[in-house]
């Protein structure tokens, strides 16, 4: 085993330190002298959180089969060993071979949520590597970024060498065999970016200029090398039962935020919701065979000791064979010990029926996510659940001997009327009386109904990109008014409400639509202190209003305008394989209280056909 980084003495004054000392079950070893390429793999937040992420654990197998490249992980310190490093000058490092990220090739951030933009510079200065793309010498790590946020990567696009945009599975190989040639060549850091810019899905931020309007938005974006592409085409897979799987995944000594197996059962999804960014950018709908996801399940329980499985997706119920997978998880291992995790399921009998076989429904609870209280507001974000669905399921729940619902909602949505906002409490409170017309000897206890809204955040690539947000006061009068509409319903016993943070959504929002001009305003915040501002005991917004006063930013450019239908949007340069046509149509559809069919039902047109596969295909000539 490699010596830690840490000192013993440093390790036992800090909390988890398991969280850097690496050697974990199934972690690859290779010998860092022999390998071609070095890739310090990062999630910029706490290991508990990282290791839980599928995405990073199917790049760490597929980085690893390659002879050439050894992929290491790596995650932000927690603020107890954060300060320790910066006073006593350690350099962060890799969990592997416990060697500092600054000796690496590549170091790669996967870019989940907006929140974690300060740890992304934690991680630069913990390295020691200059926080510019810029000023950083052709000795130090090309920094790649990755994931949702890279769909809209310009807030950050100053911080980092290259974009990845799309699944890693396609283009990533092309990158090292370009990066091994230029380093063979002695091609300089510029050079091998230049080389870079020709492989598809690859973006590099410093080869295109931003021009703006007199009143701030984006006259143009435009390569300025003609290398670079005009347009940065997503990379998609379409072929996933052949795709790369995890199936001896690193086992943590520690417990992790999602501490079970994970089976990803499809990507994309059908529905169609207007407020949901995955459901756009995933687009088409792609299926692993029933036969390679028995087979997988099998591997994984028995590599990695795991007594839970979850089968995951966007949603789980629109795969086609999940009962006969179902089945054959609950006849394999019911009788063993292993727990079947369904998550992201629609309420009806079948699943119902399921859970009950692999749940203690006593112990657990039903989680329905209706988005929206009234139907006007169903329809307009496209959600496909009536009332009607919503309560009869409930009252399956109840007859099978549920007692437990969440209910998640979301407020501040376009177009949302005070009428909308208390048919939320008025939901629950119907659902609770579903509960009570079940005879009392028949029933589990008191009805626990947990109702949670966040405040909608509109996204890049979704038909509510063009929608307005509120700031911090209306999101937390929208709330009150629920809160108080709560404490009118007849069942208010029976009903619990919870609210998001409003100042985080008005940062989260920022970020999400954002430009080049924010990098400033987020570089001022983690040298003022900023850090973990995912983390409601962190977070300080008057540290932000600060920074973005220091930077020039006006916070309402980027929250409460109105912006218009043809208006230049920072991530217009990215091909995501839906049209912005398309989007353009389903906000109109939106405005008018509209629905589109799913995917399966009726083909809307959203340019995903381009892919040559995937469900959206079904039944069509």
């Amino acid at each position: 085993m490699k010596k830690p980084a840490l000192s013993d003495e440093i390790l036992l004054k800090i909390e988890k330190p398991a969280r850097y000392i690496g050697n974990e079950i199934n972690i690859v070893r290779k010998d860092p002298a022999q390998a071609a390429i070095r890739f310090a793999m990062c999630f910029p937040d706490v290991y508990e959180i990282g290791m839980s992420h599928l995405g990073m654990k199917i790049l760490y197998e597929m980085f690893n089969r390659r002879e050439d490249v050894y992929c290491e992980r790596v995650f932000s310190p927690w603020i107890d060993l954060h300060k320790i490093m910066k006073e006593k000058n350690i350099p962060l490092f890799a969990l592997e071979s416990q060697e500092p990220i600054i000796q690496f090739d590549f170091l790669g951030i996967t870019l989940q949520y907006e929140m974690c933009y300060t740890n992304i510079l934690q991680i630069l200065d913990l390295a020691q590597i200059p926080f510019m793309a810029a000023d950083r010498t052709d000795d130090m790590p090309i920094v790649i970024g990755g994931g949702p946020c890279a769909y809209n990567p310009e807030p950050i696009a100053d911080f980092f060498d290259l974009f990845y945009i799309g699944e890693g599975e396609v283009s990533y190989d092309a990158l090292f065999d370009s990066y091994k040639q230029a380093k063979a060549d002695g091609k300089s850091r510029r050079e091998f970016l230049l080389e870079a810019s020709k492989i598809p899905g690859i973006y590099v931020p410093c080869l295109y200029e931003v021009k703006y309007n007199p009143d701030g938005t984006i006259f143009s974006m435009e390569p300025i090398a003609p290398q670079a592409p005009k347009k940065v085409k997503k990379q998609i897979v379409m072929d996933l039962s052949g795709a790369v799987y995890p199936k001896k995944p690193v086992i943590p000594y520690i417990k992790i935020t999602q501490d079970r197996l994970v089976l990803e059962i499809m990507r994309g999804c059908i529905r169609g919701c207007r407020f949901c960014q995955a459901g756009q950018i995933y687009r088409p709908t792609r299926e692993k065979e029933l036969s390679v996801l028995k087979r997988y399940a099998d591997e994984m329980i028995k590599s990695s000791g795991y007594d839970e499985i979850s089968l995951t997706s966007l949603s789980s119920s629109d795969y086609s064979k999940l009962e006969e997978l179902i089945r054959y998880l609950i006849d394999q291992y019911k009788d063993k010990g292993v727990n079947i995790s369904l998550p992201s399921l629609r309420v009806d009998a079948f699943s119902l029926d399921v859970m009950s076989k692999v749940q203690d429904i006593r112990k657990s609870s039903l989680t329905f996510a209706p988005e929206a209280g009234s139907q006007r507001m169903r329809d307009i974000i496209n959600k496909g659940l009536t009332q009607e669905d919503i309560l009869h399921g409930a009252g399956l729940a109840f007859e099978g001997g549920w007692q437990k619902v969440k209910l998640y909602f979301m407020l501040g949505l376009p177009f949302e009327t005070e009428e909308d906002m208390r048919a939320i409490a008025e939901l629950a409170n119907q659902i609770a009386a579903r509960y009570y017309e079940i005879p009392k000897e028949l029933r589990n206890g008191k009805c626990q109904i947990t109702i949670s809204t966040s405040f909608f955040v509109p996204k890049p690539f979704t038909p509510f990109q063009w929608a307005q947000m509120h700031d911090k006061d209306e999101y937390l009068r929208r709330a009150k008014i629920v809160n108080d509409s709560v404490k009118e319903q007849l069942n208010k016993k029976s009903l619990k409400y919870n609210w998001h943070e409003a100042d985080v959504t008005v940062l989260e929002g920022i970020f999400a639509r954002g430009d080049r001009r924010l990098s400033k305003a987020i570089q001022y915040a983690y040298e003022d202190g900023a850090l973990f501002d995912s983390w409601s005991e962190f977070y300080d917004d008057e540290r932000w209003q600060q920074a973005f006063l220091k930077a020039g930013i006006d916070v309402c450019f980027y929250t409460t305008r109105k912006r218009a239908e043809d208006e230049v949007f920072p991530w217009d340069f990215i091909d995501d394989g839906v049209s912005k046509q398309y989007l353009l149509a389903e906000w109109m559809r939106a405005k008018e209280g509209r629905t589109t069919k799913n995917c399966r039902m009726q083909c809307s047109g959203c340019g995903a056909r381009q892919f040559g596969g995937g469900v959206c295909f079904e039944n069509q000539d």
